[in-house]
């Protein structure tokens, strides 16, 4: 890893500290798009995909490519990866009329408010008890592990036949992200482990037909 543990929470320092109050903003957007989520329209799908788009393309400019990179040269492909994403959530909120997302009374949906409710509430204070303290801390919204858990937890709320494409990049950084949260002392990101294992189990039931799956 070429870079140290204690810079990693650095970067994180500097990111906050250069984009206050968009951490605010983050947050109310979240909480927005979930309230969005029961409304059960097209008009509120968009939102709730905008909404997404807009964290993804925060973590993409303003972490990956501007803070991240100078002490990790790969972030550069994280921030193309990420606002390829951001462009996906975007195209999927303006072409795809059939795509709803809305809790319903099954597994999947279950699972799906578990990562929300994990993303905005667990993922903070899991950090807070590993003694990292703001501004050095991964923030909702504005930072990549717990906007990707929050994403898979919205995204599984639709048809899967309709989100597997926009959980692709989602599940490549949870594999990449959850990879490195016991190296650099992030207990809060094994979240991310949690939910790429949540993923597979998923999409093996939905290939083998599973009666919960279906």
């Amino acid at each position: 890893m070429p870079f140290t543990t204690e810079q990693f929470f650095e970067v994180f320092a500097r990111y906050n500290q250069a984009i206050f109050p968009w951490q605010i903003i983050a947050i109310l957007a979240g909480v927005m798009a979930v309230a969005l989520l029961w409304r059960n329209t097209r008009q509120a799908t968009a939102g709730v995909l905008l909404v997404l788009a807009a964290m993804w393309l925060v973590n993409g400019i303003g972490y990956h490519w501007l803070h991240f990179a100078p002490i990790n040269p790969i972030a550069r492909l994280f921030a193309v990866v990420f606002v390829a994403q951001a462009l996906l959530l975007v195209w999927a909120a303006l072409a795809r009329p059939g795509l709803r997302l809305t809790p319903g009374n099954d597994l999947v949906s279950i699972l799906g408010l578990a990562c929300i409710g994990f993303a905005i509430v667990i993922y903070p204070a899991l950090g807070w008890l590993a003694g990292h303290r703001y501004p050095a801390v991964p923030m909702f919204g504005v930072a990549p592990c717990p906007t990707t858990i929050f994403t898979v937890g919205v995204l599984l709320l639709g048809d899967w036949r309709e989100v597997r494409g926009l959980l692709v990049i989602p599940a490549l950084w949870a594999a990449i992200g959850g990879s490195a949260s016991i190296l650099l002392g992030v207990p809060q990101d094994l979240g991310l482990v949690a939910t790429l294992g949540l993923l597979a189990v998923i999409a093996w039931g939905h290939w083998r037909g599973w009666r919960a799956f279906a």
